[in-house]
């Protein structure tokens, strides 16, 4: 979710990553757009999703059952990782991430991760977009001797954008 332009009625399914704010809050606020926007501290599950306005209650219904579908699982954040100006936390294991990300792709084919830009799904933590490598040191000497980061995912939570602020508009249990 590493736009700077944001459009009204858009939708990203996240897991949200509460425990990662005092350590990477500082620098998303900084070099993040997303975070200025509301966006917290998450792993991506799928972004864009679909349009704020097909989100009804039998669309609702279908996403918590998906979801309900995979059991909450411990994640922890040892290391940093970086994709061509942006630097990211990685999640350990990725792989329900990644499973989730499928999951919701299989029901609703049209709606591709990030767009179809990328070939590879790679959960990941976005802390900052920089294309200074310096900048990016930087961070990643700051962030490393606060790691790991330990969380349970437990919820993939919806955000919508108004145009200027994501708000949650609804959560979705993982598990019966």
């Amino acid at each position: 979710m590493a736009d700077t332009l944001f459009v009204a009625g858009e939708t990203a399914l996240v897991v949200a990553v509460p425990e990662s704010e005092p350590v990477v809050g500082r620098w998303r606020e900084r070099f993040d757009s997303s975070a200025a926007c509301g966006v917290p501290a998450h792993v991506t599950v799928l972004y864009p999703f679909l349009p704020a306005d097909r989100m009804d209650d039998r669309l609702l219904a279908e996403l918590r059952d998906l979801f309900a579908d995979h059991a909450p699982f411990e994640v922890r954040f040892d290391r940093c990782g970086r994709f061509p100006a942006v630097l990211y936390l990685t999640p350990e294991p990725a792989m329900p991430f990644t499973k989730l990300t499928e999951a919701v792709v299989a029901r609703w084919p049209e709606a591709p991760p990030y767009g179809g830009q990328f070939d590879q799904i790679i959960p990941h933590l976005t802390v900052a977009e920089t294309a200074d490598p310096r900048i990016g040191d930087e961070i990643e000497a700051d962030l490393l001797p606060r790691l790991p980061i330990n969380t349970h995912a437990n919820a993939v939570t919806l955000l919508v954008c108004d145009g200027l602020r994501w708000r949650a508009a609804a959560a979705f249990p993982l598990g019966r």
